[in-house]
């Protein structure tokens, strides 16, 4: 069992994520990430979807997806080489001795700090799966209080260059 990237694209209309989500837990699958957000032309969404099975399986999947109303097409981005990323939000406890070290780290990952107060802060940090994890780790001995995250978004890129 491996990782797939499913890009699906949809016609904007009530329903539709329903319908798809139930195609999967009929079969018994997991949904491990989900992101749903406008795509590139209006009335059209793109549903990102990271969940595991095997080619066979996933061959299938594809093909009960364009069974459904309102599926325009279905793309494993797993085949390409492509930009990933996914959204964290993250509120951490903040006690005056350890201030510095954790205002380090957030700026060792590029997180941009969108609350402070006496007592937490909330960061929010955007990057592939491995960035999200190793900042909850470090970050895990100070306090988590909150942890928020989108799913995994991807787009195919055209250079073909893994940057």
């Amino acid at each position: 069992m491996r990782n797939y990237i499913l890009s699906v694209l949809v016609e904007d209309e009530s329903g539709v994520l329903s319908r798809i989500s139930g195609l999967f837990a009929r079969r018994g699958f997991n949904i491990k990430s989900l992101a749903v957000g406008s795509a590139e032309k209006i009335g059209l969404s793109r549903i990102t979807m990271v969940l595991s099975g095997d080619p066979h399986t996933m061959d299938q999947l594809t093909k009960q997806l364009y069974k459904l109303i309102n599926v325009l097409k279905v793309e494993d981005l797993s085949t390409f080489t492509c930009v990933e990323c996914e959204i964290m939000l993250i509120k951490v406890r903040l006690q005056k001795e350890f201030r510095q070290e954790v205002l380090d780290i957030s700026r060792t990952f590029h997180a941009k700090i969108v609350d402070l107060a006496s007592e937490s802060l909330i960061l929010e940090v955007t990057g592939n799966t491995q960035k999200m994890v190793a900042i909850e780790t470090l970050l895990s001995k100070f306090g988590i209080i909150q942890i928020a995250r989108t799913g995994k978004i991807a787009l195919v890129r055209d250079s073909g260059f893994d940057i």
